[in-house]
């Protein structure tokens, strides 16, 4: 059985390693037919304290890391979190002579 895969906006980072996700569906009225929105909010794992709020990511299920947390954030803005992020520093000029 795969892993269930939201998407939706970071509302919140204030909490370390962790962002509040609001994901929003849409649903038909039982009764009017008309479509209405429903939102919910998650806890996600962000290892790198990287997702700041208006972004839109990706959460993925996860087993329990706390009490709330049950999910990881797997994309930002489009970019793969999970895979190694290659940096290459600028050579330093050396000022000791």
């Amino acid at each position: 059985m795969s892993k269930r895969v939201l998407s939706g906006r970071v509302v919140s980072d204030k909490m370390d390693k962790t962002v509040t996700v609001l994901v929003e569906r849409r649903v038909m009225h039982p009764l009017y037919k008309k479509f209405i929105r429903r939102s919910k909010r998650y806890a996600a794992h962000d290892e790198l304290n990287t997702c700041k709020p208006g972004d839109m990511v990706r959460i993925e299920e996860c087993p329990p890391i706390s009490k709330r947390k049950a999910w990881l954030v797997i994309e930002r803005n489009g970019v793969n979190l999970s895979a190694p992020v290659e940096i290459t520093e600028a050579p330093a000029a050396s000022a000791q002579a």
